[in-house]
């Protein structure tokens, strides 16, 4: 067997012209090594191989012009305690894992190297809670998708987090196979019986709740869909949370139930010594332990290298998104998506979303960036989501976008989860290879790591102490007048707003600043509170938040960030900046 995929993989390799990669094989895993002229060459390489179905991992290190290593922090070796388990990654998947894990009578401590928990992917996506309609039938994040979905309406009321059943249209119009050379009449029948009558069949094998709509009992739903319209099938258990809201609210539950969590703190090696995992090394010293759970998104493959149980390749998949003002929040009813044939492999083609704050959002895209961390958006890509979604709403206004951002999904090139222990160290379990439906899928991804760490040999005893339950937060725009005042009576500091445009009060922030995860950063309390989300997009509330952080926290104004290390908002006082003992006038 391993021979014929080998044959297969370098018949792939000779395809592309590149006789000088060399390739090997170990456990299902594919290695390459060489070099190719472009990322593209270096990505259609890998997925090429990761298409072979006997493949379970792709480890391309092929070099291309602009590929960068990145440089290797130095840790601290001195010891700063003992571990159960360590978990490497603060997102959406390492924060359920932990809080799973809390349930257990075990010494947990997850590490994060950014200033804030879900500053990754996490923050960066659409927000939607998928069913698995969408995704390849057999793949284990169909699997997982499914699974997860059902999950979120018991983990949300838990935890106090936005999350809305917004239904989903999945729409078929006159442009569905207009990339076809067929008669219209002949594309327009197709569209209308055929392909939804396939939806509707894969959701009932699948057991999602799926309906059927015609054109007209859309438009009247939907008034603002194109009258190119044919036909819909509604898939009314599609959601939609908040990502950083929810991750927050894992965090601050596990760490109620016992983890530790460490920010800012960079894992810079995993020592490891006869096939055991031994110990973790950070930018703050060294963690003792027997067993890793790698849940580091974009640099999963990084961190799987330190511990020589290097199996994949992760290939960043950047998306385009664009928010509109709250204005036009109600311009459609339910979120939806074209279906718009030949398919590009591997995406689900994005929509029209609603969001629990009440925005409406189009996105994302889809592209192979060149950088890793490349997160920018251009005008062509704006561009390109206003031509492919207006199709579905032609008459929404263009001039009231309020922001634009790009998130990076963390593919592997056999386009799965990565999830399953290593083959070559004990101890060590992938959390890998989750994009997209990750935040759908993601508490169901705990609970397989979980069983995956106990067929490990992690010793779990029941926490009897432990407590699924976190305190609501105060959302002081949500409460009614009454509440309202009652509340500034017992704190006139939420009487103060800081934030017009999202209606945040002093009161919500202090309380962020101080909460079990603190926000000691502007972007952290945009994340928590809305403050910055709105019209303005911060104009009037930043400096504000920033004294607010400064005066709270004992921090200079001077030393506040937006958002990390190096993204300091101020200078000094503006009359540092005349120049004192200036001769000039």
């Amino acid at each position: 067997m391993k021979d014929m995929v080998l044959k297969k993989v370098e018949k792939i390799v000779r395809r592309h012209g590149f006789d000088d990669i060399s390739v090997s094989m170990e456990n299902g895993v594919v290695y390459f090594n060489g070099s190719v002229p472009s990322v593209e060459d270096f990505v259609q390489i890998g997925l090429a191989a990761g298409k072979i179905k006997t493949v379970r991992g792709v480890v391309n290190n092929l070099y291309y012009p602009g590929r960068k290593k990145k440089k290797k922090k130095q840790g601290m070796e001195e010891k700063i305690g003992a571990a159960d388990i360590v978990i490497v990654g603060g997102g959406i998947t390492g924060c359920f894992i932990a809080r799973e894990l809390s349930r257990y009578d075990l010494n947990i401590i997850l590490v994060e190297k950014a200033e804030d928990v879900a500053t990754g992917a996490t923050k960066a996506n659409n927000a939607m809670v998928h069913t698995g309609i969408g995704e390849y039938m057999g793949t284990l994040k169909q699997k997982l998708c499914i699974e997860g979905h059902l999950m979120y309406e018991k983990v949300a009321n838990e935890l106090h987090v936005p999350y809305k059943k917004c239904g989903m249209w999945i729409i078929t119009t006159k442009h569905t196979l207009k990339h076809y050379k067929i008669p219209s009449f002949i594309a327009d029948f197709i569209s209308k019986r055929i392909i939804p009558f396939i939806v509707l069949r894969r959701g009932k094998k699948l057991g999602i709740p799926m309906q059927s709509v015609n054109r007209r009992e859309l438009l009247e739903q939907e008034p603002n869909v194109t009258g190119k319209a044919l036909a819909a099938v509604y898939s009314p258990t599609y959601g939609v949370t908040c990502p950083y809201h929810l991750t927050v609210a894992l965090a601050e539950n596990a760490m109620e139930n016992g983890v530790k969590i460490m920010l800012n703190s960079e894992v810079t090696d995993i020592v490891t010594g006869d096939g055991i995992v031994k110990s973790v090394i950070t930018t703050k010293g060294t963690i003792d332990t027997n067993f890793v759970v790698n849940a580091a998104g974009l640099y999963a493959d990084e961190i799987a290298d330190m511990a020589g149980a290097r199996e994949y390749t992760i290939h960043p998949k950047k998306g385009s998104t664009l928010i509109f003002d709250k204005e036009y929040g109600n311009y459609i009813n339910h979120s939806m998506s074209l279906l718009k044939f030949p398919r590009t492999e591997h995406y689900k083609g994005g929509g029209i979303m609603l969001t629990v704050d009440g925005n409406i959002q189009w996105g994302p895209t889809m592209e192979s960036p060149s950088r890793m961390e490349d997160k920018s958006v251009a005008s062509d890509d704006i561009e390109q989501i206003f031509r492919h979604f207006s199709l579905l709403t032609p008459d929404f206004p263009k001039n009231v976008i309020i922001a634009y951002f790009a998130g990076l999904r963390a593919a592997t090139f056999t386009e799965d989860f990565f999830i399953r222990s290593s083959e070559r160290v004990k101890g060590f379990v992938h959390a890998a290879g989750i994009q997209s439906p990750g935040l759908a899928a993601s508490p169901a991804v705990a609970k397989m790591v979980l069983s995956i760490l106990k067929d490990e040999g992690l010793e779990m005893r029941e926490n009897k102490n432990f407590n699924p339950y976190r305190k609501k937060p105060v959302i002081f725009r949500e409460l009614s007048n009454g509440e309202k005042e009652k509340l500034i009576e017992q704190n006139p500091l939420y009487g103060k707003i800081v934030c017009r445009c999202e209606q945040v009060t002093e009161g919500e922030v202090v309380d962020v600043i101080h909460s079990p995860v603190p926000a000691l950063n502007v972007d952290a309390v945009k994340r928590r509170t809305r403050a910055g989300m709105g019209r303005c997009q911060g104009a009037f509330c930043l400096p504000r938040i920033a004294r607010i952080i400064s005066r709270e926290t004992g921090v200079p104004m001077e030393e506040i960030v937006k958002n990390s290390e190096h993204s300091n908002l101020f200078v000094g006082k503006a009359k540092c900046l005349l120049g004192e003992g200036d001769d000039e006038s």
